[in-house]
């Protein structure tokens, strides 16, 4: 077993469960794990097979990027975006709602104003 790919597997299952407020037992009853196997899953003592991951995906509501370390979470995702300038923040939410032909007019701003 990869021990690196058992912890990452297991912090990230344990993360969307305590998220979602649901116990071992209850995972591993949804998933039709025995709940100690899934105790050693969340201990990152044991990687899930490939079909265990998909059913821990859809019980645990994460896809199977996130539970295998491949996809940033939402709170990595989140603390990136508070690295950003609160100004840069505002204008790419702005930007999300313009239509496409002002959109393009803002990216011809911005390129005229980095040079």
């Amino acid at each position: 077993m990869d021990e690196q790919l058992g912890k990452k597997v297991g912090k990230a299952a344990r993360e969307a469960r305590a998220r979602l407020g649901l116990t071992q037992a209850e995972v591993a009853a949804t998933v039709g794990m025995n709940s100690m196997v899934y105790s050693r899953v969340e201990r990152g003592k044991m990687v899930p097979s490939a079909t265990m991951l998909c059913k821990l995906s859809m019980a645990l509501r994460v896809t199977t990027d996130e539970l295998l370390g491949l996809a940033r979470t939402e709170t990595e995702a989140r603390r990136e975006a508070q690295k950003e300038p609160p100004a840069l923040r505002r204008l790419v939410t702005l930007a999300r709602e313009l239509e496409e032909e002002k959109l393009d007019a803002l990216v011809a701003m911005a390129r005229a104003l980095s040079r």
